[in-house]
């Protein structure tokens, strides 16, 4: 096996140990009478219990990539509360070289995703791979707090966007390789908790540090912002590469019952067989079947048009600015829509699993999105402004479910979904790219233009999700009519709509 010359020896006899026992599983699963897939880990019972075990050691070691996105997300932001202290002043910056800066960082974020994915789906090792990454992007976050001009600024933001690009679609990827497709909305709910946090936490901290640190040994208080926060970054990148887990297939600290278990678990889901879930190889073939699918295309461009709308969080606190409080309290007020959001991510991610359906958990959420951006618009009245921010901000419970939506959708080989999912999510970032300049200052403080083309995009993906959702139903009805005409009593593998 190709695995073997990439992976050190402990690696090696996991991998071992975890064929042997899947071995042990289907000789197992072959001497019982109607194939009882639950006799050889001790019964149904006994597999419950090992599960339940299995899944509580995988979620505390996975709790740690919620950490990383909260800090993926404040270093990738800062700039923006920066603003609010001098950022554009002290740098000299004028027109649109605040904007650039911001979306600089998007050209490094979305070249960097398909690689990288298929570079962590190779290695297999993202408990070394992904905290790497963490840390230089750290260590460029701190040298954002050094930069004297613009042409500083723009290079350390593209470089940042170049690291970054590894975090998320790695951690969904690996996030896909553990999870069954009715525990994975709930998991990446739990994953983009990070991200939401990262909004209220990071704007509670930006106000700390640009209220207190202002003039300390000499510097500015938007340096000091980047100095603590991306030195955090480091040090708890340390710590991660500790905890976080590798594949099943490589993971060393499971048993190799608890290995076979987590192995047939993804089998049995009908998203990857065990062959599947021990393959890193096939790369360029994995980046071929993306690329000639048309259905990945269609989801990249409903993301990409989402992300344009999506573009206000990168402006929040200048949008939280329009409604008149000092700089202390405009960034206090970003915290509340940022906990709303997370609260209710958290509920409509976990019963889109349990009703085992995504198309309406996403359209909602992005319908009620464009309700807040037509408030905004009507009105600057400040209680209206200040609840559309929080309908604007909900939106990101849609886009989670779209998130596990996609890993759904396109389950194996891993190969491609590796790809499959660095590629809807790199193509994306061109919405975020171009959506640094959907906010020009000319057009505040209303920002009307900027709203309206907002309500624009996200009804777009909004119709590109509803024909993907036609597409699946047709795949669905065409697989039960095949079965029925076969005589096939249990259904088999159906997409999520």
């Amino acid at each position: 096996m190709a695995l073997n010359e990439k992976v050190d020896g402990s690696a090696v006899t996991a991998i071992t140990d975890g064929k042997a026992a899947i071995s042990h599983v289907e000789r197992a699963d072959s001497d019982i009478e109607g194939y009882d897939k639950d006799a050889a880990f001790g019964g149904t019972e006994a597999r419950r219990q090992l599960e339940k075990k299995l899944l509580l050691k995988v979620d505390l070691r996975m709790s740690v990539l919620v950490v990383i996105y909260v800090l993926n997300y404040i270093d990738r932001n800062n700039a923006a509360a920066a603003r609010l202290r001098g950022f554009e002043s002290d740098l000299k910056l004028t027109g649109q070289q605040f904007p650039t800066i911001l979306s600089i960082l998007y050209v490094g974020y979305t070249i960097m995703q398909v690689p990288s994915n298929m570079f962590l789906n190779y290695i297999g090792k993202p408990s070394i791979y992904l905290p790497g990454c963490m840390i230089v992007w750290g260590v460029i976050s701190v040298l954002t707090g050094i930069t004297k001009n613009f042409v500083g600024a723009l290079l350390t933001r593209f470089f940042l966007g170049f690291v970054e690009a590894a975090f998320f679609p790695g951690a969904v990827f690996l996030l896909s390789k553990w999870y069954k497709r009715e525990e994975l909305g709930l998991r990446t709910a739990i994953l983009y908790v990070g991200n939401l946090s990262s909004n209220a936490f990071g704007a509670l901290m930006a106000s700390g540090i640009l209220s207190g640190m202002e003039g300390k040994l000499g510097h500015a208080a938007w340096r000091w912002l980047f100095y603590i926060e991306g030195g955090i970054t480091i040090a708890i990148a340390i710590i991660a590469m500790f905890i976080l887990p590798d594949f099943p297939a490589t993971s060393t600290w499971l048993s190799p019952e608890e290995r076979a278990l987590a192995m047939k678990r993804m089998e049995e889901d009908g998203g990857m067989g065990v062959g599947d879930e021990g393959q890193t190889e096939g790369q360029g073939n994995g980046l071929m079947l993306a690329i000639s699918d048309w259905r990945i295309w269609l989801l990249a461009v409903a993301l990409t048009s989402q992300t344009v709308a999506l573009s206000f969080t990168i402006y929040f606190p200048t949008l939280t600015a329009t409604l008149g409080y000092n700089r202390t309290v405009t960034l206090l007020l970003c915290a509340p829509p940022w906990i709303f959001s997370a609260i209710e991510t958290f509920i409509v991610t976990r019963h889109s699993d349990k009703a085992q359906t995504r198309f309406y958990h996403i359209v909602i959420p992005w319908f009620v999105g464009i309700i807040g951006f037509v408030i905004s618009i009507s009105t600057m009245n400040t209680a209206a402004r200040y609840i559309s921010l929080f309908l604007m901000a909900q939106v990101f419970a849609g886009l989670v479910v779209f998130l596990a939506w996609v890993s759904n959708s396109f389950p194996r080989p891993p190969s491609k979904r590796a790809v499959a999912l660095a590629l809807v999510n790199g193509v994306s970032q061109l919405g975020s790219l171009s959506g640094s300049y959907v906010w020009p200052k000319a057009w505040g403080p209303t920002y009307r233009n900027s709203y309206g083309i907002c309500i624009a995009t996200s009804g777009l993906a909004i119709f590109l999700c509803f024909l993907f959702k036609l597409h699946l139903d047709s795949l669905n009805r065409k697989a039960q009519a095949e079965e029925e005409a076969n005589g096939v009593e249990k259904p088999g593998f159906r997409y999520l709509v």
